[in-house]
């Protein structure tokens, strides 16, 4: 099994980084351990091929012979907007026209429960930048094979489209009809990306990753690339502030791992959700304190590429298995 995370040569890590799991208190870069699995949209795209550092909703019909379907049913025909122009058309159909309109049967790959991916989305995560499906796929894998080992966890995975609309959306009231029932999670993970227009569904540039303590009243925000996203995770971490009821501090980890290239952002976002998911927050016992700091910790982005693909493969050959 490849190794995606590894320990780097020592570096001074921060003091205070660690909380109890048993009191609300924290202080500087830890939380408290505990899915509530959640829906999908479709955005695009990663970022640019600079030293700069969106999930899919399905069609109304299904893949072709190209793409294997694993897992549930797909979304319901009501999930999928009319694409004739109204003046009034209902919130979570002009999110879903905004993100999904232009997903074709032919391109799909594999249908995994709540996310298509295709053909596409597969040559992106070989050696591109990573497209919102790769990550909203991240996320659906994660909440069917690792959370379910953790009946009692309370952790959201939130889609990356979801993330785009609580940012995006000036009606806090829509964004909290469109998004899970927070008031039994514990934390939830944000895929956080810079494109600033609602316009433009493939804008964007930068994936980082926001950690919310729900219980400590606290975000943690990795980002591969310095502080680039900085201002993308504060507002959404405002933004959830208003969502969940409860005040939110703001802490950008500056030793989060670093990319060396300006195509790997979002295989960090999705490697370091996993490490945190599951070495911190899942591993942790009721009274042990869990640091949120990831100094000294390496990504193998290529390895983890890897992984990703083989993964997406297996359960690819599985679906024909059951097809055949």
């Amino acid at each position: 099994m490849t190794a995606v995370l590894a320990k780097a040569p020592p570096r001074q890590s921060y003091d205070g980084n660690s909380i109890s799991t048993t009191t609300t208190t924290t202080t500087t870069t830890s939380t408290r351990f505990h899915g509530l699995p959640l829906s999908r949209f479709r955005a695009r795209r990663g970022h640019p091929s600079t030293s700069s550092s969106a999930s899919g909703s399905e069609p109304s019909s299904p893949p072709s012979e190209a793409g294997v379907a694993v897992g549930g049913p797909q979304s319901s025909a009501a999930d999928s907007p009319s694409r004739k122009k109204t003046q009034k058309m209902p919130f979570r159909q002009r999110m879903a026209r905004h993100f999904g309109d232009s997903l074709t049967p032919e391109k799909a790959h594999l249908s995994y429960y709540d996310v298509l991916l295709t053909v596409e989305d597969i040559k992106s995560l070989k050696n591109d930048w990573l497209t919102d499906n790769n990550i909203a796929f991240w996320e659906e894998y994660l909440e069917r094979e690792t959370l379910p080992r953790y009946p009692q966890a309370r952790i959201v995975l939130l889609r990356p489209s979801m993330t785009f609309l609580l940012m995006k959306e000036p009606d806090i009231r829509h964004v909290r009809s469109a998004l899970p029932n927070f008031s039994k999670a514990t934390h939830v993970f944000l895929p956080i990306n810079d494109n600033r227009n609602v316009g433009v569904a493939e804008g964007g540039s930068h994936w980082s990753l926001l950690l919310v303590s729900i219980l400590d009243g606290s975000a943690f925000h990795y980002d591969s690339l310095g502080g680039s996203n900085y201002a993308e995770a504060n507002h959404a971490t405002r933004k959830l502030a208003e969502v969940v009821g409860r005040p939110l501090r703001f802490i950008n980890l500056d030793d989060s791992p670093q990319q060396e290239n300006g195509s790997d952002c979002g295989v960090f976002v999705c490697l370091l959700m996993r490490h945190l998911l599951v070495k911190r927050l899942l591993s942790a016992s009721a009274r042990e304190k869990v640091s949120m700091s990831m100094a000294g910790k390496m990504v193998d982005s290529n390895g983890g590429r890897k992984e990703m693909l083989r993964i997406i493969e297996n359960l690819r050959k599985e679906g024909e298995r059951r097809r055949s």
